[in-house]
């Protein structure tokens, strides 16, 4: 069963409702931080054929209208989240990859002072912590 409903959202946007769409938002919102490639096995799965191109458009199409959020943490591929609009950071595994949600680390955004901004106007902060997960911890010893 569906954690969104991806037609609403859809709707809610201003964007066309496609089958297409509401399998990418749906596998989004139910694995989040998920991989171009996860997310294109999945719609697959749902669907039957449908193109990586595709899938990307989707993506963007909702990354645009501000459905979905992309993440790129260094070393690793896009990932992608239906966590939006609240200036949330990540956790990152160095081991394995896992990434967690981490709720703004000072208030409100961009959550971090800077100091001088050099003229620009802040919105958003953009945070990763790096470290071990607690399951790569536990199989190391």
């Amino acid at each position: 069963m569906p954690t969104v409903d991806a037609a609403a959202l859809l709707k809610g946007a201003s964007l066309r409702v496609t089958r297409p769409r509401v399998a990418v938002l749906t596998t989004v919102a139910d694995n989040p931080h998920t991989d171009i490639g996860a997310i294109t096995s999945a719609v697959r799965r749902e669907l039957g054929s449908v193109s990586t191109q595709a899938v990307y458009d989707v993506l963007r199409a909702l990354t645009d209208a501000g459905l979905v959020r992309r993440i790129e943490p260094a070393g690793s591929p896009a990932r992608f989240e239906t966590r939006v609009g609240d200036n949330h950071h990540h956790l990152v595994c160095r081991r394995c990859g896992t990434v967690a949600d981490v709720s703004c680390v000072v208030g409100r955004a961009p959550c971090l002072d800077i100091g001088h901004p050099h003229g620009f106007v802040l919105d958003e902060a953009e945070v990763t912590f790096w470290g071990i997960c607690p399951d790569c911890l536990s199989s190391a010893e």
